[in-house]
């Protein structure tokens, strides 16, 4: 079949990479795998969602299985639901990325995600000659999706120790997404001092200028307003960024850092463990030190993040671009939880959001670099072993603290190259020199 999970699922352009075939044959064969009959199905509001879902419950539906679609859901929610209602989860989303993309993520009935096992077991099934189920001809929203919903929210609403916000002023940047209605309701009813920006999705908006992506807007309405705090989700709403009241932002590793900290002086942060991917800055390993943290690594991609959670019985974990995942109170990464759990660090601490970060950690110069590849270049651990010297001749460039960090994207034919330091000259010098050198040797 050609259909790969990538670091969160599966995803491609819409009608062409990701067909309505290819996901009626996905969950055809996911069902199968997991042995579950019971879905709940979300989306997050693309124009694509509806059609997807009706080839989703077709799938399901010729693999024996019931579903109930519940429109437009955030990820988080869809994991929460699977969790507390027994049932497995289906959401339609191509997270971050333009609303001509689209994808499919899974729960299961534990509110987890599925094992590398089981996606290479889904990839063996859709190989064989399976059928190729039937659309459902209509699809309408469940009765029962505010009862769904409302567990999800009231379990937000108690999860932090404050649950009045009201001295504190909010931006929050909706991506045009999932979050678009519920994280307004829940941020009013907790008593923000709110403004919201780019929540009217109209299925080709999503993350359109705006959301974790592109802070620009989000960035300037927090300087206009004076406001305390800008929060900006991304299109399924299980990550978020944040902006202080300078204008400067605030990523997931300096939130790490601040959640970190404050979990350990409460003695919550579990085997004084936090988890994070190979992409956590320097600086955040260097601020774990001082603080006698010890920090537990993963590949990039929240569901490696999860898998050491569970394993070990940890409470904390994120990654850079804004996943954070509270174990102890949700199943994936939630932006919502989250930006919920910074505003509580602030009022607790009486500090505003840029002394917290600037006292959590130290960011050192990252530089981030892409190259395309072609498809006939061979498998990706062939890849990185032909830049392997590369990296190492580069990093030798050093003079102080610096390293290289070459890896294949999750989602698309892209190798993403990055380079920190201590000397911000000597981190783009770097960060030139190998993506030119990686280029000549892939002939590219």
């Amino acid at each position: 079949m050609g259909l790969k999970f990538g670091t969160d699922g599966v995803r491609g352009l819409a009608h062409s990479e990701l067909t309505t075939e290819l996901v009626t044959k996905l969950a055809f064969a996911t069902s199968n795998a997991i042995k579950v009959k019971e879905f709940v199905i979300g989306t997050d509001g693309r124009e694509s969602g509806d059609i997807f879902a009706r080839a989703l419950a077709g799938g399901l539906k010729a693999a024996g299985a019931t579903s109930q679609y519940l429109g437009m859901v955030p990820t988080p929610g869809i994991a929460h639901i699977a969790s507390v209602f027994g049932t497995a989860g289906a959401v339609i989303s191509a997270s971050h990325n333009h609303a001509e993309y689209n994808g499919v993520k899974f729960f299961l009935p534990n509110g987890q995600k599925l094992s590398d096992e089981t996606q290479k077991e889904i990839e063996v099934l859709l190989g064989e000659r399976i059928p190729t189920p039937r659309l459902e001809e209509s699809i309408e929203v469940s009765n029962t999706t505010q009862t769904y919903l409302n567990s999800w929210i009231d379990s937000l609403k108690n999860a932090t120790l404050q649950n009045n916000f009201q001295d504190i002023s909010v931006v929050i940047d909706c991506a045009n997404g999932a979050a678009s209605k519920i994280a307004p309701q829940i941020f009013e009813e907790l008593g923000v001092t709110l403004t919201v920006i780019h929540s009217e999705p109209n299925g080709n908006n999503i993350n359109q200028n705006c959301g974790s992506t592109d802070m620009s807007s989000l960035r300037d309405a927090v300087i206009e307003l004076d406001a305390d705090v800008g929060l900006a989700f991304d299109g399924d709403a299980d990550r978020v960024l944040a902006i202080d009241h300078e204008g400067s932002t605030i990523d997931g590793d300096h939130l790490m850092a601040i959640f970190a900290r404050d979990f350990k002086h409460r003695k919550k942060l579990k085997d004084n463990t936090v988890v994070a991917t190979v992409m956590a800055n320097m600086g955040f390993h260097e601020s774990m030190r001082s603080e006698a943290i010890n920090v537990h690594t993963t590949a990039v991609g929240d569901r490696h993040i999860l898998k050491a959670l569970g394993d070990n019985d940890w409470s904390l974990g994120g990654e850079q671009s804004g996943h954070i995942i509270f174990s102890d109170q949700a199943r994936t990464g939630d932006g919502i939880l989250t930006g919920l759990h910074l505003l509580d660090c602030m009022k607790r601490s009486q500090i505003r959001l840029a002394e917290l970060a600037q006292s959590s950690m130290r960011r050192f110069p990252q530089v981030l670099h892409s190259i395309e590849l072609k498809e006939q270049l061979g498998d990706q651990n062939t890849i990185l072993q032909q830049a392997q010297p590369l990296i190492t001749a580069a990093e030798s460039i050093f003079t102080q603290k610096g390293r290289v960090l070459v890896r294949p994207s999750g989602t698309e034919p892209i190798l993403r190259i990055m380079v920190e330091g201590e000397i911000a000259s000597e981190v783009h010098h770097v960060a030139n020199e190998v993506t030119k050198s990686i280029k000549q040797t892939l002939k590219l």
